[in-house]
């Protein structure tokens, strides 16, 4: 009986999270972590890699891992 009422608490508990993600949406609220390098800092890691820079190198200079450079490279111009 106990775990019934439980499994019902979770359920309803699931339920109100996923419409308060679902309003945060709708609302134009971005979610998640956010991004680490702007959107002109991503235009300048491409311009520095098209110029022949090492990747490393433009981390080292941004701040940020290796990582977070390479995805700025592969991330479509916004």
């Amino acid at each position: 009986m106990i775990n019934a009422v439980a499994q019902f608490e979770r359920d309803l508990l699931i339920e109100r999270t996923q419409s308060g993600l679902a309003r945060a949406k709708a609302q134009g609220k971005t979610l998640g972590r956010p991004s680490t390098l702007s959107a002109d800092e991503h235009a300048l890691v491409r311009e520095r890699i098209a110029g022949g820079e090492a990747v490393s190198s433009i981390a080292r200079d941004m701040g940020t891992s290796r990582q977070t450079i390479m995805r700025a490279r592969d991330s479509e111009p916004k």
